[in-house]
Formats: C-alpha cells, sequence, structure tokens
C-alpha cells in the first residue's frame, strides 16, 4: 500500500472511531431526565405565580396540577396551587393545598401564613391563631393586613386581651394604652359583644379621661340597649372634649329624639348638618324629630334633602309618605309607600 492509501486509510479508521464514540459523549454530557424535569420546573413555577397574579388562575391550576403528578413534585407547587385556589374562593381546596406544602416543607413562611388566613376563610379561627402567630414576614399576596386577620381570630375565640395587642399592633399604639383600649372595645362592639366593650371604654377612660370618641362609643352601646338617658349622658360628655366632631351630634340628636326631647334632638341635628353637610343620617332624623313635633312641613324639607343625596334608603321614603300624608298630598304619599315597599322587598 503507498503513502497516500495508508493515510486515508488511517484518517477513515479514527473518522469510525469517532462516530462510534459519539452516542457514549451524549450520554456522558446529557444530564439525568429528573433533573431536567427539575430544572424545567423551576423555570414554570415562576411563570405561572405571573399568569395567577394577572387573573389566568384556571390556566395555571391546570399546568400546576400537571406538575403535582410529577415524582418528586417539584418544590412550590402546592403553595402556589394553594395561592390559586385561595384567589378563586375555592377555601377547602386551599387549605388542603398549603398543608401538602407544610409537610413537604415545615419551613414555609408563606404557605403557613396563606393557610391561616385560609383557615380564618373557613370559619377556623383556632386553628388560624398559630399559623398566623408564626408568620414573620408577610407577603403581598395576603392583601390584608395580618394583625387585623390575627385579632379578629382572638376576638372569635375570646382572647381579648390578645385581640387588643394586635389591634394596638396594627395601629401602632402601645399594647396597655388608652388608645388600644379603646379600638379593641370598638371592635368589640362589632362583633356583638356589648359587655366587653363597655368594659374596655371604660378602662380606656380611667387610663385616659379626655381621650376621643370614647364617651361616644358608651353612648352608642347605650343607644344600643334602648336606654337613651345614659347615651345622652355619654355624649354630652363627649360632645364637651370632642366639640366639632359632626356624629357625635348626630347620635346625641338620635338620643334626644328617643328620649322625646325634640327641640334639643333638632338643635344638635342641626349642628350635625353643618359639621357633616354630605350625611344623609341627620336630615333623616330632623325629619324624624320634626315629624314627632307636628311640623310635616319641616319635616319634608329635609326628607326631600335626603332623599336627593340617597334615593335608596327605605326610612326616607317611609317618614315622607307620613309627612304627605299629614300635608293632605296623598298622591305624593302614596308613591312614597310604594317605594317603600320595593326597596323593603329588594332588601
Amino acid at each position: 500500500m503507498n503513502r497516500g492509501s495508508l493515510l486515508a486509510a488511517c484518517g477513515l479508521f479514527s473518522l469510525s472511531l469517532c462516530v462510534a464514540a459519539l452516542p457514549a459523549m451524549a450520554q456522558r454530557s446529557a444530564p439525568p431526565a429528573g433533573r431536567s424535569q427539575s430544572a424545567s420546573a423551576e423555570m414554570v413555577i415562576p411563570q405561572l405565580r405571573q399568569e395567577i397574579d394577572c387573573g389566568r388562575i384556571a390556566a395555571a391550576i391546570k399546568q400546576l396540577n400537571a406538575l403535582k403528578q410529577r415524582q418528586p413534585v417539584p418544590a412550590g407547587v402546592d403553595r402556589l396551587l394553594g395561592l390559586a385556589y385561595y384567589q378563586q374562593g375555592k377555601f377547602a381546596e386551599a387549605d388542603a393545598a398549603f398543608a401538602s406544602a407544610l409537610e413537604d416543607d415545615p419551613h414555609d413562611t408563606e404557605a403557613a401564613q396563606l393557610r391561616g388566613l385560609t383557615l380564618f376563610r373557613l370559619g377556623r379561627p383556632a386553628r388560624a391563631i398559630p399559623l398566623l402567630e408564626s408568620a414573620a414576614n408577610w407577603t403581598a399576596h395576603t392583601h390584608v393586613d395580618p394583625s387585623y386577620v390575627l385579632a379578629l381570630c382572638y376576638l372569635q375565640t375570646r382572647q381579648y386581651d390578645n385581640a387588643r395587642h394586635a389591634f394596638a399592633h396594627q395601629y401602632g399604639f402601645a399594647p396597655d394604652s388608652a388608645s388600644a383600649y379603646l379600638i379593641a372595645a370598638r371592635m368589640l362592639f362589632r362583633q356583638n359583644e356589648p359587655g366587653e366593650a363597655r368594659q374596655y371604654a371604660e378602662k380606656a377612660l380611667t387610663l385616659n379621661a379626655k381621650l376621643p370618641h370614647a364617651h361616644e362609643l358608651l353612648g352608642e352601646l347605650a343607644l344600643a340597649r334602648q336606654d337613651p338617658g345614659a347615651a345622652i349622658a355619654e355624649l354630652e360628655k363627649e360632645r364637651a372634649v370632642n366639640p366639632l366632631d359632626g356624629s357625635v351630634y348626630d347620635r346625641l340628636g338620635d338620643a334626644y329624639v328617643r328620649a322625646g326631647n325634640y327641640v334639643q334632638a333638632e338643635q344638635a341635628l342641626q349642628r350635625a348638618v353643618l359639621l357633616e353637610p354630605t350625611a344623609t343620617g341627620p336630615y333623616i332624623l330632623l325629619g324624624k324629630a320634626l315629624l314627632a313635633d307636628k311640623d310635616p312641613s319641616g319635616a319634608v324639607m329635609y326628607l326631600e334633602r335626603a332623599e336627593k343625596m340617597d334615593a335608596n334608603n327605605r326610612m326616607t321614603h317611609w317618614l315622607l309618605a307620613q309627612a304627605y300624608r299629614e300635608l293632605g298630598r296623598d298622591a305624593d304619599a302614596e308613591r312614597e309607600s310604594v317605594i317603600t315597599g320595593k326597596l323593603t322587598r329588594s332588601n
């Protein structure tokens, strides 16, 4: 064999060796299938979170459920699935997903806080409390103030002092301050706990006798228990502390109407109108007071003003019907009675 033929033969031999080695090289350089899938999930999950944030939740859930079929389930899938269900209002499904996420990673703070919120929405405040307490750094995905939700859980489980501390944290008050007691009292009143609300409001006044809105709340509590005399006493004290708050005169006028003292009711409500010209409450109460004081013409003036401000208030139309009837305006009275009936049925 001549030299040229020998070189050609050697070249072909070398090329055949390279071709033969390609499968082995490819096998050594390709990542394992599990690692490839893991890397793929790490890239997809942030994209799915953006999908949820943009409102494309159903599509995200479909892809997340597909990812859950992998073994092991990629990290973050259950948490994100829980978030998607939470935003859909499917709280039972969200709770199951967050529970699964916490089984995989007990230190998943976001899953813990979101499960706490979910349990609160499911009406399970006692189970929500430890999860909400453990969450240190809250994310924007909750869209609520965690201190407020935790405080509500404490209220619903009758842990009133803990609720006070949580409300104080939310508002930046010292936990044992007069303001902390007053905000807790207001929330207790909303939760239909008048006895405890009264105790907390009175405690607030022992800490600060001139605290604004404390006597007002005690006045509202007195009105709620049908004690206008006690309400007047508290609201007059509030007026001395807080003389430019229109809501005080509104409540005071209501108390005087209930006590049958229409002259003082009208004086208080006129002040409320001046301080809160866009509020319908004082106008309606003025109409009620003037009707009771046998002045239907004056009542109509205030009630028609209230109707222009809020045409869907049933009480306004009911009082107008009475006032028109006393003035002999039977057609107007009938019209208002019909409107009252429609509003009553719609509610």
